[in-house]
């Protein structure tokens, strides 16, 4: 299994406020990030993988709805997510 109980505490001590918060916009920004990079890997090596390409696309509009609430309701935390996980060019 790619993301075992250990992998996700590590995300959300790293983003968010502890081990356990589990609920912070930045931590499921980062958990979803992680699920799309591995996903996005998944794509390029199988192409025609429909299922696979839905649930990536659905995945990162969470991940989109998540950063524009963010951003409306705290600027200041929406730009450190953004700069700690790489998200814009």
């Amino acid at each position: 299994m790619y993301l075992d109980p250990v992998k996700k505490q590590e995300i959300f001590g790293q983003y968010g406020k502890s081990n356990t918060d589990t609920g912070s916009a930045e931590s499921q920004i980062a958990l979803f990030s992680y699920r799309i990079s591995h996903l996005t890997e998944h794509m390029k090596r199988n192409r025609k993988d429909y299922s696979t390409e839905r649930a990536l696309t659905m995945l990162v509009g969470k991940r989109r709805a998540l950063l524009n609430y963010l951003k409306d309701r705290d600027i200041t935390r929406y730009r450190a997510i953004v700069k700690a996980l790489g998200l814009r060019k």
